[in-house]
């Protein structure tokens, strides 16, 4: 059988580039010959690579060849294709052993396979679930063996032939004659169907697994990808659902920046946030804590919140989600949409645990896995392969992707698949299972775009709202900005989601008239805004609010108060309480106070007055807390991929491969001894200008700018400036050699 560097020498040029493509830890640094391109794939670390991109059936049918010895002596493919079972034509297992090929993981024709003595260190320990053989056992004679087994021997050598071959056991402890066994583990041993690997571990040898298994050595094999049950729908329903979905995130995302800028938890020393800030956090703003952990990842991601730092820092929202807040809708879940695609942590780790049985909590060190982002795509770009509204199951994606790519994403592979489409489906990317059009956009160009399309699947603001008896609003929909602000203002939410209901009270209209609003505002923005008539109630609620409010006037002195009636500022005097205010009258209509002003404002609000409070200039101040804010960090660039070598550059490195096989078999002649290291320069001049009158070749170890070595056989033309210009004899290109650069060299004997 040839060997592996002679098999590559027989690839032509467009194969050995695909070889460089599929495999371009091969590529760098550029290998100087065939030789040495050989030991590259025969390294342990570049077989386990490039396994990670092989399906089941390709990792099937390596393990097959693996079984066969085939590192060791080769095997034909019918012995591959009747290891792999009956299920698996011989045809079906030549296009998986041409993968394998494509890969140089196997080489050879069908008649002589074989593959790297590495593939065997990068396979599982027991391939396909086999054991090692035993030494004094044959095929024969472990058929003979399982025949007369009794029941129990027969199941538990039935149970480690059905998955790993290797159990753990006290009964190995000793050493004892079949005659004394008492159990089935001390038979199968003394009598040599079990091999002891340690005092506490058994192993089922191959022999007996095989004669199990039957006419299925490997087990059960797929050789086709599962086909998914595939849901399907109309495409704009699944934008239109994901639309909803959109808004209900912006609305989450927005609470939690209002909850954590009024009091923000604090940062523990893992970095992340505590249980129990997580939970008064879910409870304020009504939602799920494991969407709260994904909602605080994603938020963080984007810059909305940081941390504060210092000697005692908290996560507080950043400047920057102001102007979050203030863009549109479709532009903030874009930032949302791509921080979480680009997030290298698993959110979906929040409240488990780790190996030491401590919780891993949201923002902690502990999710951090630079390959997340990888991974995310690969499942979504599953999803982009089906057709428009057609979506699979998480069950049904893992199977599909699990075949395609068994040895990604480690063992949380499965677990991987269903954490992102559920978070894709919180998010919007994903809605009824199925990709959206948004999401499509998202993957292929970008958040902007991704912006773009999402703003046509969102419903039209609305403009008006439902005023019912009941004192409650109802939009319909989501709103126009303006109004939304002002409904914010003077209704509280009651209920939210594809319609949002208000709750109209004493307080709400007390903060819209702190905010300096007037009865009169408020009475034409409810005729206005409103589809339906405006109770009764509503207004007589509005008017009598508006009358008590403002009565009592509160400054600064740290603040005062006045009131055109005197006898009010004697009931405040006067009521329990209002000795904490530590008021001071200093006119009969005014009352000062040294403590700041929305203190004894609350105060007097609690105590049951509605005091109103004005600025030096007499107008109303709002004191409502706009919650505190930090300055972000700017957001880290991502990283930049590293370019694939194009077709172009890896054709050069397959022509600098043929040219260093050329010169390695080239026969040398008359060469240039090496002074200190170098030839010498006066020696090299000579032998080089000698060669060009005469004609002949020169054989020239040359280092390039890489200060990669290689090996070429070139004709010289020209010798002077300092630059050799030769022909390449293995491409027949006329190329520069910088004399400073040349190694060694020798002449080329016909």
């Amino acid at each position: 059988m040839s060997s592996l560097a002679d098999w590559l020498r027989e690839r032509s040029d467009e194969q050995l580039v695909a070889l460089l493509r599929a495999r371009p830890d091969l590529a760098t640094p550029p290998p100087a010959d065939t030789s040495v391109l050989a030991t590259r794939l025969g390294v342990r670390s570049s077989v386990a690579r490039a396994c990670e991109d092989l399906d089941s059936f390709a990792l099937a049918t390596l393990e097959a060849l693996v079984l066969l010895d085939a590192d060791d002596s080769p095997v034909s493919l019918d012995a591959v294709a009747a290891m792999l079972g009956p299920d698996v034509t011989v045809e079906r297992a030549r296009r998986s052993v041409a993968q394998l090929r494509d890969l140089a993981l196997a080489w050879g024709e069908d008649a002589e396979l074989a593959v790297p003595s590495a593939a065997r260190e990068a396979l599982p320990t027991f391939p396909a679930g086999l054991g090692r053989p035993a030494e004094d056992l044959t095929e024969a004679a472990a058929g003979a063996a399982l025949a007369g087994l009794d029941e129990e021997e027969r199941r538990l050598v039935e149970k480690l032939a059905g998955g790993a071959p290797i159990g753990r056991t006290k009964d190995a402890a000793k050493k004892v004659p079949l005659e004394q066994a008492t159990n089935p583990v001390q038979r199968l041993l003394a009598k040599g169907l079990l091999l002891r690997r340690d005092a506490e571990t058994v192993e089922l040898p191959r022999q007996l697994a095989l004669a199990v298994r039957g006419d299925r050595p490997m087990g059960a094999v797929e050789p086709d990808e599962p086909i998914p049950d595939l849901a399907g729908t109309d495409q704009s329903t699944v934008d239109n659902t994901s639309g909803g979905a959109a808004l209900e995130l912006l609305r989450h995302v927005e609470g939690l920046l209002n909850a954590w800028g009024e009091e923000p938890p604090d940062v523990l020393r893992s970095g992340g946030v505590g249980v129990r800030d997580l939970r008064r956090t879910a409870k304020a703003i009504e939602i799920d804590e494991n969407l709260l952990g994904l909602l605080v990842e994603v938020a963080v991601a984007a810059n909305l919140i940081a941390n504060s730092e210092g000697a005692e820092p908290q996560w507080v929202p950043t400047i920057q989600s102001d102007t979050w807040l203030a863009s549109p809708p479709e532009q903030r879940w874009a930032a949302l949409a791509q921080a979480w695609l680009d997030l290298p942590r698993l959110p979906g780790l929040v409240g488990a645990r780790d190996e030491k049985d401590r919780l891993l909590n949201p923002l902690s060190e502990d999710l951090r896995r630079p390959l997340a982002p990888k991974d995310r795509r690969r499942i979504l770009d599953y999803l982009d392969e089906l057709p428009g509204g057609y979506g699979a199951r998480p069950d049904d994606v893992a199977a599909v992707l699990g075949w395609r790519a068994p040895r990604r994403g480690g063992r949380l592979r499965d677990d991987l698949v269903r954490w992102t489409l559920a978070e894709a489906t919180a998010l919007g990317v994903v809605a009824l299972h199925a990709l959206t059009t948004a999401g499509r956009v998202l993957l292929a160009d970008g958040a902007t775009e991704a912006a773009r399309q999402l703003a046509s699947a969102l419903p039209e603001p609305l403009d008006h709202v439902l005023v019912q008896a009941d004192l409650t609003i109802v939009a319909p929909g989501r709103l126009e900005p303006d109004l939304a602000i002002e409904m914010k203002l003077v209704a509280d939410v009651e209920s939210a989601g594809s319609a949002t209901v208000y709750r109209v009270g004493d307080g709400s209209i007390r903060r819209a008239l702190d905010a300096g609003y007037t009865a009169d505002d408020l009475h034409a923005l409810f005729r206005t805004r409103s589809r339906t008539p405006i109770p009764q109630s509503l207004t007589y609620l509005i008017d009598d609010v508006a009358r008590r409010h403002g009565r009592l006037r509160a400054g600064t002195a740290a603040a005062f108060l006045r009131c055109d009636d005197p006898l009010l500022l004697a009931e405040i005097m006067a009521k329990p309480g209002s000795e904490e205010l530590e008021l001071r009258r200093i006119a009969p209509t005014v009352l000062v106070s040294p403590l700041p002003l929305a203190d004894v404002v609350a105060v007097l609000r609690a105590a049951g007055f509605s005091p109103v409070a004005e600025g030096p200039d007499g107008n109303v101040l709002d004191l409502r807390e706009s919650g505190r804010r930090v300055r972000g960090k700017s957001r880290p660039a991502p990283p930049v991929a590293i370019a694939a070598p194009s077709g172009e550059q890896l054709g050069e490195l397959v022509a600098q491969l043929r040219a260093g096989d050329r010169a390695g078999t080239a026969r040398r002649g008359s060469a240039v001894s090496p002074e200190r290291g170098r030839p010498s320069a006066e020696a090299t001049l000579q032998l080089l200008r000698d060669a060009a009158r005469q004609q002949r070749s020169v054989w020239l170890g040359f280092v390039d700018t890489h200060g990669v070595r290689s090996q070429r056989v070139v004709r010289p033309v020209s010798v002077g400036g300092g630059i050799l210009q030769g022909v390449d004899t293995s491409s027949d290109e006329v190329g520069n050699f910088p004399l400073h650069r040349i190694m060694s060299v020798a002449l080329v004997e016909d």
